[in-house]
């Protein structure tokens, strides 16, 4: 029976994962259909909104950074198995997500806002790219295992974890970190940039950095002198760029 609720656990945690990361990619752009955007907040807060959009970028930020470092997997779950870590933090990360959706304030104010038809289409296009090279490059690394399905999956099946083994493939021969790349094209790419859509963007770009400078540093105690050659030859994020 254990094994079934773990494997339930990470399907469920893997499928709330799609529908926010699917409900943030809709949200940052002005799609007219959308009820709730960035710019459109479901609840009106009596406090500063820079102050509460602030505070829920570095509640994001501290969540994905914490539960990703290796004190707090191997440290304070250390007794649970790798099947269930890896759904909570899809499902802490959900949660997440789902209170910046519901909580976040918009701010008066655009830097851009472009009312030419091709233009507008061109960013359309750059943000729609963006994103699906993202979604893309999930699955150059193994989609499921990303997401924690896997891990419930080999519960299930009793399935060993397999051997970690360093490989580059297809985007990753370009850019060490195509998933965040196209992520964050994905944020600054809108015809429509509020000052609130400025803030979620300079944050999320700050946590990426951050992020990736730890989760670097983690590649290279993991895999050693295959990564540190692997940074010599690959630029981080901008193709044929600074390494």
């Amino acid at each position: 029976m254990k094994k079934y609720l773990i494997f339930l656990y990470s399907l469920v945690g893997y499928i709330l994962s799609i529908i926010t990361l699917s409900f943030l990619i809709l949200w940052v752009y002005p799609w007219e259909f959308m009820k709730f955007n960035i710019d459109n907040s479901i609840i009106s807060l009596d406090i500063n909104p820079i102050l509460i959009n602030t505070g829920l970028l570095l509640f994001f930020g501290l969540q994905h950074s914490l539960m990703a470092r290796s004190f707090f997997k191997d440290g304070l779950l250390k007794d649970v198995s790798s099947s269930v870590k890896s759904a909570t933090y899809s499902f802490a990360s959900s949660i997440c997500l789902i209170l910046i959706f519901y909580f976040w304030q918009p701010i008066e104010g655009y830097i851009w806002n472009i009312q030419n038809d091709i233009l507008f289409l061109s960013i359309t296009l750059i943000y729609i790219i963006g994103w699906l090279s993202a979604f893309v490059a999930t699955f150059i690394i193994d989609h499921f295992e990303l997401f924690g399905l896997h891990q419930g999956y080999r519960a299930l099946k009793n399935i060993p974890e397999p051997e970690v083994k360093f490989q580059v493939r297809y985007f990753y021969k370009y850019i060490r970190h195509p998933i965040q790349a196209g992520t964050l094209i994905g944020l600054w790419a809108t015809p429509s940039m509020s000052y609130t859509h400025l803030l979620l963007s300079v944050g999320m770009t700050i946590y990426v950095l951050v992020g990736l400078y730890y989760e670097e540093k983690s590649l290279i105690k993991t895999f050693g002198k295959e990564y540190k050659d692997y940074i010599k030859t690959t630029p981080m994020l901008i193709p044929f760029g600074e390494r």
